[in-house]
């Protein structure tokens, strides 16, 4: 009997353990983040605003702003991603005073507020016309609901998750 006969005839194991990333560069959180969540959108080399957790969008109005959670999404802890996901990584973001360190250029505006239509559509109801919007999604992480339960960008250690991506 050859080896793949043996390998065919037995039962795979599934994945088991974790991994540890540890990086000491202080930019280098951005390709494990970048590689590891979820994103409304992601940016084309050309520097084009894709769907990415999202499949489509529309607005409302000039301040509304509607996405649709593109279906079959699942986060790596095999849950799904829904509308829900998205307003509580957007929502988790207005309590921090500087989301994103590298420029506030990439913030929406902390006074937005976020309100799910259903399992697959939210609406970001912003209080200015933003015609950056669609891009600054790119920049709002859509994690799991295990994720801010268990790491939460290290609130349960520092009481906040500003700073310790």
């Amino acid at each position: 009997m050859s080896v793949l006969e043996r390998l065919a005839g037995r039962a795979r194991p599934g994945p088991r353990g974790s991994v540890r990333v540890v990086d000491p560069s202080p930019l280098n959180w951005l390709y494990i983040t970048y590689n590891t969540v979820e994103e409304p959108v992601r940016v084309t080399r050309r520097g084009k605003v894709r769907p990415a957790a999202m499949s489509r969008y529309r607005w409302r109005d000039g301040t509304t702003l509607e996405i649709r959670v593109r279906d079959g999404n699942r986060f790596a802890d095999g849950t799904a991603v829904t509308a829900e996901s998205v307003r509580r990584a957007a929502e988790e973001q207005f309590r921090w005073q500087s989301p994103h360190p590298p420029g506030t250029h990439f913030n929406i505006d902390r006074r937005t507020r976020v309100a799910v239509v259903d399992d697959r559509t939210v609406r970001l109801h912003l209080p200015a016309v933003d015609g950056l919007a669609l891009g600054k999604l790119r920049a709002t992480h859509v994690m799991s609901e295990r994720f801010w339960r268990d790491l939460g960008f290290g609130y349960a250690r520092d009481s906040s998750g500003e700073g310790h991506w």
